[in-house]
């Protein structure tokens, strides 16, 4: 720890201290109410955070899960003065998705802020209040509400089905380099299989987003790319360790410089692919229709417009984007786009890995749809990889992306008996909702066969949500879906997986998104074509 961090840190805790034991004494009502559940050791000061000072960061996902399972399905923690509630039952948390008053991201979300803005995915439903003890000098955006419900009103229509069927071809371009990156893997020993996919989630997320090629898989782009996954690690750093809350102390520290230095890269790539498409854009416009529709059929070619150029075409009229929110947007799209997916894609083949008899039919589905063929993926072809897709919606039961959901109530919720005051932070643990056996019997088990039509029909509508639902549920996930079938198509098809770690060996770190700490250790045999 920086000693100039601590001093100011330790500083900033006092005055926030003093300032919450002030008000405290209109909250001992709500006090008591959440401590009707039960749950860890409450602390002064600290609540019941005191453990997580002295655990490791590889250590975090396992003391979560040990709270769960001696605490479940429902308790509370305080994070300081901040009362914490755990849920972890399809019909508490259907309580809470489904409520279009209960939309407020958790505090977390604020740490990314400076990177993302006040998106889709940070943006709220109603003004924010100052939750948190480390945080009490963030100020609020009064305007958020409105922005989030404009925005997800013009964004909506660019997930459009047939709209996303022109990032089909983006899927299987970038899935073809994966493929071919992968063959001096054949023949060795083992290797971490992680980064290849994210590479090839980064440069598929790019294209996608910004209509511009990032050449992540050829370790071209390097200072993008290295401030993508950078970012990432700097904000879970900063996450757990609470003298680093505040923004004046953290940007003091060796890792609040670097944080400066990944946003003038990622956000100065965005505006000038933003200004550039827009003087694109602009230049279409001016171009007499038919000639441009001559020259794309003597080309053969058909123009295929990024998520960007989606946004700025939408941007017209009563809802007009500033270049700054374009740049949010674009920002998030690319933030959620690549690591979420990322994970799921490297589950699914670690599971498959681990199970030949579920990649054996997985592979037998690939060879019917392609009968040997080696032309790119179609939509129709997604279409009918129903398998596959299941094995995919399998892999997000046991290793959801986001394994945390977090809301802030603003008003009062009935969990069943217990009722939730305003004010208070619910935490979902989607890990463990995906893991109840009276929804999923023999829940450990990696069991494809799960999401057979029949069986999903008995099931509780909220017993499975790896891309949230209700009002805020993943935009995205249709995109995801398509990618992850497309890159998992190809490696099926070219390769056999064999993963070398066992489930039980391998570590979870529940940061932004749910990954194995020492990444996935596999090996692959070529295909006999």
């Amino acid at each position: 720890m920086e000693p100039l961090s601590l001093i100011l840190g330790g500083a900033l805790f006092l005055v926030a201290i003093m300032f919450l034991f002030s008000s405290d004494k209109n909250k001992s009502h709500i006090a008591k109410q959440v401590n009707k559940l039960p749950g860890p050791t409450s602390y002064p000061f600290v609540g019941t955070g005191l453990p997580l000072l002295f655990l490791k960061r590889n250590e975090f996902f396992a003391y979560r899960q040990g709270n769960v399972d001696k605490y479940k399905p429902t308790f509370r923690t305080w994070n300081g003065s901040q009362p914490q509630i755990h849920i972890t039952k399809p019909e508490h948390i259907e309580v809470i998705l489904r409520s279009s008053d209960h939309i407020d991201k958790g505090q977390s979300y604020s740490f990314l802020h400076k990177w993302l803005g006040t998106g889709l995915l940070t943006s709220t439903g109603k003004n924010d209040s100052l939750i948190f003890v480390f945080n009490l000098l963030q100020s609020c955006n009064e305007n958020k509400g409105k922005k989030w419900f404009t925005h997800r009103k013009l964004i909506t229509p660019t997930f459009h089905f047939k709209i996303l069927d022109n990032f089909v071809e983006v899927f299987s371009e970038k899935s073809e380099i994966l493929v071919d990156k992968l063959k001096k893997e054949v023949g060795s020993q083992g290797f971490d299989i992680y980064p290849y996919i994210t590479k090839c989630a980064l440069d598929i997320i790019c294209e996608t987003a910004m209509g511009t090629p990032i050449y992540a898989q050829d370790e071209r782009g390097y200072d993008y790319v290295t401030a993508v996954y950078d970012m990432s690690e700097l904000t879970i750093h900063r996450i757990f360790r609470p003298w680093l809350h505040n923004d004046f102390v953290f940007n003091l520290t060796e890792k609040g410089r670097r944080h400066e230095e990944c946003l003038r890269v990622l956000h100065g790539f965005t505006k000038r692919v933003i200004q550039e498409r827009k003087a694109q854009l602009k230049g279409d416009f001016n171009k007499s229709p038919s000639t441009s529709t001559d020259e794309d059929a003597f080309l053969g070619r058909k123009k295929r417009k990024a998520f960007l150029d989606l946004l700025l075409e939408a941007s017209t009229g009563d809802i007009k984007l500033t270049d700054e929110e374009l740049r949010e947007e674009v920002d998030t799209f690319m933030f959620e786009g690549h690591d979420t997916t990322s994970a799921g894609m490297t589950w699914a083949l670690f599971l498959l890995g681990l199970h030949p008899d579920v990649q054996e039919k997985a592979y037998e589905e690939q060879k019917n749809i392609f009968q040997g063929s080696e032309r790119s993926v179609t939509m129709k072809d997604l279409n009918e990889m129903k398998y596959l897709e299941r094995v995919i919606k399998e892999t997000l039961r046991l290793y959801p992306s986001v394994p945390i959901f977090g809301r802030q109530l603003h008003s009062e919720a009935e969990l069943g008996d217990f009722t939730v005051p305003a004010g208070c932070s619910v935490i979902m643990y989607i890990y463990n909702l995906h893991r109840n056996p009276e929804q999923f019997p023999n829940p450990e088990n990696f069991d494809p066969d799960n999401f057979l039509p029949e069986k999903v029909t008995n099931r509780h509508p909220y017993a499975y949500i790896p891309f949230s639902a209700g009002p805020r549920n993943c935009i995205g996930q249709k995109f995801a879906l398509l990618e992850e079938k497309t890159v998992l198509s190809y490696i099926l098809r070219n390769y056999e997986v064999i993963s070398l770690d066992k489930r039980q060996d391998v570590n979870l770190m529940a940061e932004i998104v749910l990954r194995p700490e020492k990444g996935i250790n596999v090996s692959i045999k070529p295909r006999n074509k």
